[in-house]
């Protein structure tokens, strides 16, 4: 899986908890911390996909965005 497609994964995941009222940023960072996918909600299948994503890549590209 390349950065683009896991960005736009992200993106809906992040819609997907909006949607539902979460706060989309401490919910992510409660599962990149601990890995349990409960943090992340069911609504539009948020919860499957972003399984799909290496949580170690997933750093990796936030701290390249960062730093960048």
């Amino acid at each position: 899986m390349n950065q683009t497609q896991r960005k736009e994964i992200m993106r809906r995941v992040y819609a997907a908890l909006m949607e539902r009222g979460y706060r989309p940023n401490d919910q992510i960072i409660g599962y990149i911390l601990t890995g349990d996918p409960a943090y992340i909600t069911n609504h539009k299948g948020a919860r499957h996909i972003i399984t799909e994503v290496d949580r170690n890549e997933l750093l990796r590209d936030m701290l390249l965005g960062y730093f960048s």
